[in-house]
Formats: C-alpha cells, sequence, structure tokens
C-alpha cells in the first residue's frame, strides 16, 4: 500500500476551500451529465479537503424502485492516486453551491478509475424527516399533520432491506466500506470472525487505528468531517468510521448508505482523526484514531446514518476476570446495545481475552461461571467447562458459549431485553478436561420406590486413566411398578430430556431466561429416571407424571403446537460433580417391584 501525503491536495485551485456554512439543496431533478461539482472528505487530521466531481449521469431506479443514484468521477491528484476509499462514504457532494448528496457507492473492486455513486441528498433527508415527524408525534400532532409539515417519512415507506441486499449481492455496485478499526484485538481474532461483520459492509481492521475517549478535539463537525461510531468501548474498542453529510444544530446525516440497516440503534457518536490515507488497488482506506463523544447515533437507514448532538448512548458494562497459573488479569469495556451486532462483539471481545494471555494454546481448557445480567428477571447464570474439540480451541467454544446465552436472549421474539451487564470468571487449565462416559452400572436390579440406590459410572479423561464416579440416588416414593429405564448421561442429554419440546411458538423472555438456567451443566454426571407416566413440556419446561385426567386436558394445546405430551416421565435423580466437561450416556434397568 502506498501512503498518502498530506501536502498538496492536488485539485485546481478554483474549488472552494471549504464546504457552505449554509446549506442549500440542489434537487435531483435538475443534475445533469457532465456538471461539475466538488466533494469534501479528509485525507489526514481533521480538516475536510476539496475533490473535483464530475458528474456522469443519473441510474434511475438503480438500487430499486424510485431509488435513484448518481455516477460520479472523482477528480485530482488524491482521488485519482487513491480511489474510492473505505470511509469516504457520506462525504458531501455540491454543484453550485448546493448539497447534491453524498459518496456512498462504489463500481467493482480493480476500477482504475476513481468512480462512484452518489446517494441523493433527498433521500438522505427522509431519515432526518421521518425523526422531526416522529418528535411531532410525541407533541400530539396527528400523523397527518406530521405529514403535512414535513413531507413523506421514510418510516411510511417500504423496507428496503431486500433491496440492499440485493445491492451487496452485485459485483458490480457496492457500498463503499466502513473500516471498523478493532484495537486491542490481535489479528487472528479479527480474521477469525470477520465474515460476521463483513456481511454489514464493515471492513475489520487490527492495529490500524484507535481510541482515545479523553482526548479532546475541539473542531467542530462539518459536512466532509470524518465521524465514527463505537461498537465497544474500554480495555478493547471497536468503532466504524463515515463522513459526515449534512449538520443541523439538533443532528447529522452520514455515510449515504446504512451500516446494518436494523431501524433506530443506540450507539456512541465520536469526532475522529485521520491519521493517513493508505492506497491500494484491492482496499484503499483512512487510518482512524476516534476521539471524544459528542452524541449518540440513533437510526440507520438505507439511505443514512442519523446522530443526535448531546444524546447519551446506552452500553452494557462487560467485566471477563482471566485467572491462569502465570498470569491473571481483569478487562473492561462496555458493548453496544443492539440486536444484530452486541452478539457478535461479545463473541468476538470474550474471545479476545482469553486468547490474549502467554498462557494460551490450544490443548488447554476453561472453567467458565458468571451472571448475565437483564432488567426485571433473574440473571442468566452461565456456568460449565469448556474444551477444545475437533474443530474449534478451547477460546472460541468459550467465546460460542457465551454468545449462545446472549443471541437466545436477544432473539426473543417477544419482548425486547434490557441487558445490564455481563460479569465472568474463567479460569485457566493448562490441559484437555474432557471424559467421555464408558460405561456405567446399579448397585441392584430390583428396588421399591423410595430406596436408595448406588449408581457408578466409569469415566474416560482425555489421554488419561479411567476413573470410577460414584453417586447414591434415592427413588421417588411414588413410581409405576415395572420395568424402568435409567439414563447416565452428560447434562446435553438431560436437557434434550426433560425440556426439548417441538413447540414452534415464540415464548417470553422470562420463559427463555428460565429456560437457559434450567440448563444443565456439562462438567456433571447425571442420572434420569424414565418412569412410565405421562409428561408435559410446556415452555421449554417439563412436567413430569402427569394425571391421565390432565393430558386429557392439555390434547388440544398439542393440537395448537403449544405442548409436547410423551407416555414417560424425565426424573433428574442425581448428580456427581467432575473435573471434565463429560460427553455421552449409557441406559441401564431396573424393576421396580410393588
Amino acid at each position: 500500500m502506498a501512503q498518502v501525503s498530506a501536502a498538496g491536495a492536488g485539485s485546481p485551485a478554483a474549488l472552494p476551500p471549504a464546504p457552505p456554512k449554509v446549506t442549500e439543496v440542489f434537487p435531483l431533478k435538475d443534475v445533469k451529465a457532465g456538471e461539475m461539482g466538488v466533494a469534501y472528505t479528509v485525507f489526514q487530521g481533521v480538516t475536510p479537503e476539496p475533490m473535483a466531481v464530475e458528474i456522469l449521469g443519473v441510474l434511475h431506479n438503480s438500487l430499486g424502485p424510485g431509488r435513484d443514484l448518481i455516477l460520479a468521477k472523482l477528480r485530482g491528484s488524491k482521488p485519482e492516486y487513491t480511489g474510492v476509499v473505505a470511509g469516504m462514504s457520506g462525504s458531501p457532494v455540491y454543484i453550485d453551491g448546493k448539497l447534491v448528496g453524498a459518496l456512498s457507492y462504489r463500481i467493482g473492486e480493480f476500477s482504475k478509475e476513481p468512480i462512484a455513486g452518489i446517494t441523493p441528498i433527498e433521500s438522505m433527508l427522509q431519515v432526518r424527516d421521518g425523526e422531526i415527524a416522529a418528535e411531532a408525534r410525541d407533541r400530539g400532532f396527528s400523523n397527518a399533520a406530521a405529514n403535512a409539515t414535513t413531507g413523506s417519512s421514510l418510516f411510511d415507506k417500504p423496507s428496503v432491506r431486500s433491496t440492499q441486499a440485493a445491492v451487496n449481492s452485485s459485483p458490480e455496485m457496492r457500498p463503499i466500506e466502513t473500516p471498523l478499526v478493532m484495537s486491542g484485538f490481535s489479528q487472528d481474532a479479527v480474521a477469525r470472525f470477520a465474515d460476521r461483520f463483513k456481511a454489514m459492509g464493515l471492513t475489520p481492521v487490527a492495529g490500524l487505528g484507535g481510541a482515545d475517549p479523553n482526548a479532546v478535539q475541539p473542531e467542530p463537525l462539518v459536512p466532509g468531517s470524518s465521524v465514527s461510531m463505537v461498537l465497544i468501548e474500554g480495555d478493547l474498542s471497536m468503532s466504524g468510521t463515515c463522513t459526515v453529510t449534512y449538520v443541523d444544530p439538533k443532528r447529522l446525516l452520514a455515510c449515504g448508505h446504512p451500516i446494518t440497516q436494523y431501524g433506530p440503534v443506540n450507539m456512541p457518536m465520536t469526532k475522529a482523526t485521520v491519521v493517513t490515507t493508505l492506497a491500494s488497488p484491492l482496499n484503499a482506506f483512512k487510518i482512524i484514531n476516534t476521539t471524544q463523544t459528542v452524541g449518540a447515533f440513533t437510526e440507520d437507514r438505507a439511505a443514512a446514518i442519523m446522530g443526535q448532538f448531546g444524546v447519551k448512548a446506552r452500553m452494557i458494562p462487560v467485566e471477563v476476570e482471566v485467572v491462569a497459573p502465570e498470569e491473571s488479569r481483569t478487562y473492561h469495556f462496555s458493548v453496544l446495545d443492539n440486536r444484530a451486532l452486541t452478539p457478535s462483539a461479545v463473541l468476538v471481545s470474550v474471545y479476545q481475552t482469553l486468547s490474549a494471555t502467554n498462557e494460551s494454546a490450544s490443548e488447554m481448557s476453561y472453567r467458565v461461571t458468571g451472571e448475565l445480567g437483564i432488567k426485571g428477571l433473574p440473571d442468566v447464570k452461565l456456568d460449565g467447562v469448556m474444551t477444545s474439540n475437533g474443530m474449534n480451541p478451547a477460546a472460541i467454544n468459550t467465546a460460542l458459549f457465551v454468545n449462545q446465552a446472549f443471541s437466545k436472549v436477544y432473539d426473543n421474539e417477544r419482548q425486547q431485553p434490557v441487558v445490564t451487564g455481563l460479569k465472568l470468571k474463567v479460569e485457566a487449565v493448562p490441559e484437555r478436561e474432557t471424559a467421555a462416559i464408558d460405561s456405567a452400572r446399579l448397585s441392584t436390579t430390583e428396588a421399591r420406590a423410595g430406596d436408595t440406590i448406588e449408581v457408578e459410572t466409569m469415566l474416560h479423561p482425555y489421554q488419561a486413566a479411567a476413573r470410577m464416579v460414584k453417586l447414591k440416588v434415592k427413588l421417588p416414593d411414588v413410581l409405576t411398578p415395572g420395568p424402568m429405564r435409567v439414563v447416565v448421561s452428560d447434562g446435553a442429554t438431560v436437557d434434550k430430556m426433560t425440556a426439548m419440546t417441538g413447540a414452534k411458538h415464540a415464548i417470553g423472555l422470562a420463559d427463555t431466561v428460565a429456560e437457559l438456567n434450567r440448563a444443565h451443566a456439562n462438567d456433571r454426571v447425571y442420572v434420569t429416571l424414565l418412569d412410565h407416566a405421562p409428561q408435559a413440556v410446556m415452555d421449554g419446561e417439563a412436567l413430569p407424571s402427569v394425571p391421565i385426567s390432565m393430558a386429557n386436558v392439555l390434547e388440544p394445546l398439542k393440537a395448537a403446537d403449544k405442548v409436547q405430551l410423551s407416555g414417560e416421565s424425565a426424573l433428574v435423580a442425581g448428580s456427581a460433580a467432575t473435573d471434565y466437561a463429560v460427553s455421552g450416556s449409557e441406559v441401564l434397568h431396573l424393576d421396580i417391584r410393588q
């Protein structure tokens, strides 16, 4: 890659050195091929620089019905050298001193010329006007009055998510990439999880940028300034950067295309300094340092993202304590609260905290304990032994374990959770602590209800001698006489027997939390009795030994796919702790006498 010097803009001297202080709109209907304009973006530092723009034409309906795109060519020594740069999206384009739109799309990846698509400013202002209309409704105006005041709102139009997906799949037309600076993350962490962010148009880069939230950047945000959205802040940081298109006293518009197109969002908005711009025929991008927070991004829509000044974004505090024999450390950071991005942000962050130690290795294990706090509900308990397997090292499996809980909470279809925090303690063990159930046996083949029996389980640890686990189990006082199956197993098998349901209807957030907390830890051996009595499973919870009369009452719910009925009741009669992540199961038989 070649570095662009800050000296010499390389554009004609006649170009206005700064954007107009008063914003006037150049209508899309007046845009003609051959017109010359000027765009502003930051190549180095904080001051936007001008570059000439030649309008090539208007592509009608190119992004979908009613969504036009202006095609243009950038001129001047810098853009002709760098090409279209990641982080340039949102750069405002003016014709005759009036704002026509924002650089937002690029044509191909190896184009020899800096040709870009411009999102018309009318489309971008719909995002602002939709927010103004919402403010009017909040003050008590009717929808009709609000629309009469501000014009049609973006929120009144059909979703364009499918249109954006179609654009992203095209090899010729795609949004200009948003560089996602991941400070404190290794190249390994970035490479492993990059695809999760690339799918949203974010280009993860490690080490090429940083974050200093205490830095004071006195220069105001103006059209052409770099602006960043924060996904993670603290001991680890992650932020995406694009360019400001429009500013008024309350808000700004940037990017000219969506980041996630999630709609309402809540992400810290910071100023940014461009350290330098690197040129590359494949992926030119800006190296960014984020600085002071000035507000929050509140909308992520098809034509722009919108930030509001003075608004404080809600972040989720995370604490990860990594305890290792020779090196221990506690990490503190915060992640954004967003259904689309938070699980991935937590996933890569937890992985980084574990893989950053000198003791990290493929053949090791992690003992995990922790809580995921949710407002108004019990904490989700996180407990288990994570080890490497044939697919992933232990650090990946630990991160996936935490991510699974986050995803289940965020994917709830009935209720949006308010996550209050995540606290983890991870103890590193320098060996692979897995064990398979080789065999099991009962101390007797016959027993009565209420008796106590002993269960012996032979475990075979990874590359170690077998060991015996014994536990005493008291049988319930009421059991159906006759043969009964006894299952000696790992926790996952118990979860399937006691909580698995075929119901397809959505369950509430409280039920999701309860289901997560009922999950059986993977470092224990469980003894489960399968009695000949009906069992119902409702909202993921097993109701064993249901009377026949009650089973008949529940039959209509079964037809509606809200309950699962089975002929056996699964009852966990006991468990024993081990030092391993246990896998496997054995089925034994016990005759219950009168």
